[in-house]
């Protein structure tokens, strides 16, 4: 579908069979050697838990960070795909946005990356096109490990390069990099989707399967500079539309984030949930829906 824009977490991968992201979790501690020193706790945010267990194992095993990722990488490679990620696949959306290391949503590993640039590290062009969809995978991906974003240290250079990239301008070598930043190149109507913060000023887009907490601080931080930009700044035109689905029963326990997200100008869009998959089976349903009625009138 043309113009169709998903962002989607991992939570959609939960319906498969097999181990979840606690079990995960456990994997890298036993693999760190660190379970009966690291104390496992809700209270602690994944991007300081995860720097706790590889400080931990620096000082007690010389661990190597490549080694860890790669370990992870190779974790995350074994999902297993499932229905929802065909359901998916169906809409044929343009874009999807994922936070995902693994490729489930591609149905394959993909074998040709189509970013502007090859990143080792962080993730503001990486993108893999496969019959017609662009999926960017902006937390990284499994094919390189040290682009696997977990850590504190790592969400600060990913927000870094994505401030750089939509205010201030870049300093990539790469002549085929815009060096000017997103909103002088919105201002000018030079915008190109070289990466997928091009996105989140321009298209609509459709959030589900991931939980937003608040230690997503790269999207947390996206989604208020635009707000910024819609409603305050107003120096560029922020037109489109971003919608966050939730079940219902979660509503009034997600009040606050919920509420956090409307004052940024996201739609929240509360659904049923007899079943997780039904839940999601019912969003990628309502997705398509609503986007063939669009079309219509486009045509019309």
């Amino acid at each position: 579908m043309k113009n169709l824009v998903l962002l989607i977490g991992n939570d959609i991968n939960n319906i498969s069979a097999g181990r979840s992201w606690k079990d995960l979790l456990q994997d890298i501690l036993t693999y760190c050697h660190t379970s009966g020193c690291i104390e496992m706790d809700d209270k602690k945010p994944f991007p300081l838990l995860y720097e706790e267990i590889f400080l931990t194992a620096i000082r007690q095993h010389n661990m190597k960070e490549k080694d860890l990722k790669t370990f992870i990488a190779g974790k995350t490679a074994e999902i297993s795909p499932n229905q929802l990620h065909a359901a998916i696949r169906a809409l044929q959306p343009e874009h999807i946005l994922t936070t995902n290391y693994e490729f489930t949503l591609e149905g394959t590993t993909p074998t040709d990356n189509t970013s502007l640039i090859r990143e080792t590290t962080f993730s503001i062009f990486r993108k893999y096109t496969m019959d017609h969809i662009h999926y960017w995978h902006i937390h990284g991906d499994c094919l390189n490990p040290m682009s696997i974003n977990l850590g504190f240290e790592h969400y600060g250079g990913q927000l870094q390069l994505m401030r750089n990239y939509v205010v201030s301008g870049t300093i990539y070598t790469n002549k085929a990099v815009p060096k000017a930043s997103l909103i002088r190149r919105i201002r000018h109507n030079e915008v190109y989707f070289h990466s997928w913060i091009d996105l989140f000023f321009t298209k609509d887009i459709h959030i589900f399967g991931m939980s937003l907490d608040f230690v997503e601080s790269d999207l947390w931080w996206l989604l208020t500079y635009r707000a910024r930009q819609k409603f305050h700044h107003k120096t560029i035109s922020v037109p489109n539309n971003i919608y966050y689905y939730i079940p219902e029963a979660y509503t009034e326990r997600s009040k606050f984030k919920l509420d956090l997200l409307k004052a940024n100008g996201v739609t929240v869009v509360s659904m049923p949930a007899p079943t997780k998959l039904a839940y999601y089976l019912g969003i990628i349903e309502k997705i398509g829906q609503n986007k063939s009625v669009r079309d219509t009138a486009i045509a019309l």
